[in-house]
């Protein structure tokens, strides 16, 4: 006795055992989960994750928000793993049931509800509305249906399915196929006992661990032929289109080329007296600084950010395969973000500082916080119908604070870092041509030659090279597909780049050649219209290929289809004005002007 109270006693063995504990509770809770191996009769944990209306994706809440039971084992709480798992409403309560590895369960009760009036009515809202739930098991996520309603002569009668049954396909050690088949359909009457079953059957199987995902997938919708012809249609627009502007803009400019030659020969008076026009007599003013160059600058850093940031994403998708766990693919698009601040800071900075900005500090601060506030924001206000439909959307107010964190101690600092970069290194002016002390006179044009014209028309092909790829990542996030062939959204996105280069570069020389210096807002508008034509598209998409209803499903919907549209906008903006500065830098370095 003395002996076990001096052990007990000793700090440090006492420090041993609490370690020890800790560490045996982690080993049989989570170990498995993450390292997927199981020994025989060793405990399966299934997780109830939300419970939603089939039509309405994103509207989700807890499953245990709807009356239903738990089982007689005891609660294991489950923490969110990864940012991204937090941000969308993943909510993984214990099952308490008791499933074991490699153990078969004949039909088990595990409880029984009372189906009181207020239960009755959730249950029947449930069913009516065609309620689907969502479980994990080993991170293999399996679908039930709530009930179903019958019809016999105009009375409807609603029932709810209270048996579960679990077919678990393993190979070795290691879970590779789940199925669940919802089973008993029991009427809901008002103060019945209504007693929840379930079975498990485990099966060898021969599916490879690492293929066990592949059953998720839907080759037959993504990589169908109409899918194949889209992406070689638009192969071919980009073709057709650098070979038409290139031809046009080759021909075209050494006609120019050789009449400024010719007119170089001429003496001052003659020079006065012929008939000059084009793009050449803009020269002392096409390099003159954009309207709103603070706002510009901050626009061309954060497209430069976004398009690092999306051809990383997409990469490490093709890669990682990061559809497979949850969250991955936010929580990678959310680190990678962070990381590549420095380029917002360093082209957004070095672009201010060309243009003879001085307020550079406000600059960077409109740069690093420009998108993150326009996210935050919508996601805010979402957060608030959320908040009030209970939905498991709503977001934790730990993770608000983890996401402030992340923009004011990651984002800011290495924004600051990039934009002294930039502003020291490429922020001296090294323009072609002088820029004029006072602004020329911008001549009256055609209607379809004025900038707003332009802008419109500008998005119409690369709205088209990419206009079927975003019916399948609509489909994909908005319906229950998982988006899984980011090789196709790679080429898809390379075609984007080159045909919004094309069509800004043809369009920026029409309005040169208009004797129109007012390229930069111009050529970046243009480009960004793609995303116009997109939120247009999701209109349709959402009035006449989904049966989405309700405010807080609604709200979601054309709140983050916005931001899409604008992180778009600025990424094809900013692409359309790289390549139209490198076109414009090289027609006037080209040509003598005194």
């Amino acid at each position: 006795m003395n002996s076990f109270r001096l052990f007990c006693t000793n700090p440090i063995n006492m420090k041993n055992i609490i370690i020890f504990i800790v560490f045996s509770i982690l080993a049989r809770v989570s170990a498995d989960e993450h390292t997927h191996i199981y020994e025989d009769n060793e405990e399966v944990v299934l997780w109830m994750n939300t419970v939603g209306p089939y039509h309405n994706r994103q509207e989700t809440y807890a499953y245990f928000s709807l009356p239903f039971c738990v089982g007689t084992k005891e609660t294991i709480s489950h923490y969110h793993e990864t940012l991204g798992e937090a941000l969308q409403g993943v909510e993984l309560e214990f099952s308490g049931l008791d499933i074991e590895f490699k153990a078969d369960i004949s039909s088990t009760p595990y409880c029984e509800i009372l189906l009181t009036e207020e239960k009755q009515k959730a249950f029947i809202y449930a069913v009516k509305n065609h309620y689907w739930y969502q479980m994990y098991i080993d991170d293999l996520p399996v679908w039930g249906i709530v009930g179903e309603v019958e019809e016999n002569g105009g009375v409807y009668s609603h029932y709810i399915w209270t048996h579960k049954k679990f077919d678990i396909g393993y190979n070795g050690k290691q879970i590779v196929d789940v199925n669940l088949t919802s089973e008993n359909k029991v009427k809901l009457t008002l103060d019945a006992k209504i007693p929840f079953t379930y079975e498990v059957n485990w099966k060898k199987s021969n599916v490879k661990f690492e293929d066990r995902f592949d059953k998720y997938l839907d080759p037959n919708f993504f990589q169908h032929r109409i899918h194949w012809f889209s992406i070689f249609n638009s192969f071919m627009m980009v073709i057709f289109l650098v070979g038409l502007v290139s031809m046009i803009l080759m021909r075209t400019l050494r006609k120019d080329y050789a009449r400024y030659s010719k007119d170089e020969e001429l003496d001052d008076m003659e020079r006065d007296l012929g008939d000059e026009y084009g793009w050449k007599q803009v020269h002392g003013d096409v390099f003159r600084p954009a309207s709103h160059s603070m706002l510009f600058s901050a626009l061309i850093g954060a497209g430069y950010q976004v398009t690092i940031v999306t051809l990383s994403v997409i990469v490490f998708a093709i890669l990682g395969e990061l559809y497979t766990e949850r969250g991955s693919l936010l929580s990678t698009a959310i680190f990678v973000y962070a990381a590549t601040s420095p380029i917002n800071g360093y082209f957004g900075g070095s672009l201010y500082a060309r243009t003879g900005g001085k307020i550079w500090i406000r600059q960077m601060l409109l740069s690093a916080f420009m998108l993150p506030a326009l996210v935050c924001g919508t996601a805010f206000f979402i957060n608030f119908i959320a908040i009030y439909y209970h939905a498991s959307r709503a977001i934790p107010f730990g993770t608000m604070v983890a996401v402030t964190c992340i923009c004011l101690f990651v984002i800011l600092p290495l924004t600051a870092v990039g934009t002294v970069l930039g502003r020291n290194l490429a922020g001296q002016p090294d323009f072609p041509c002088r820029v004029n002390a006072v602004p020329r006179p911008i001549p009256e044009k055609k209607w379809f030659m004025e900038p707003a014209v332009i802008v419109v028309l500008g998005g119409v092909l690369p709205f088209g090279s990419i206009f079927i790829e975003m019916y399948f990542i609509f489909t994909s996030f908005w319906a229950y597909k998982i988006y899984y062939v980011y090789g196709f959204m790679l080429l898809v996105f390379i075609i984007l780049m080159i045909v919004t280069v094309c069509v800004t570069i043809v369009c920026t020389y029409f309005l040169l050649n208009a004797e129109d210096y007012r390229w930069q807002w111009t050529s970046f508008l243009a480009a960004a219209s793609t995303s116009g034509y997109v939120y247009l598209y999701s209109f349709y998409y959402f009035f006449f290929k989904t049966k989405m209803y309700g405010l807080f499903q609604t709200a979601f919907y054309f709140g983050y289809m916005a931001l899409f549209s604008i992180a778009l906008g600025i990424l094809c903006g900013t692409v359309g004005y790289i390549g139209t500065c490198v076109f414009v830098r090289k027609i006037y370095s080209t040509v003598k002007i005194d």
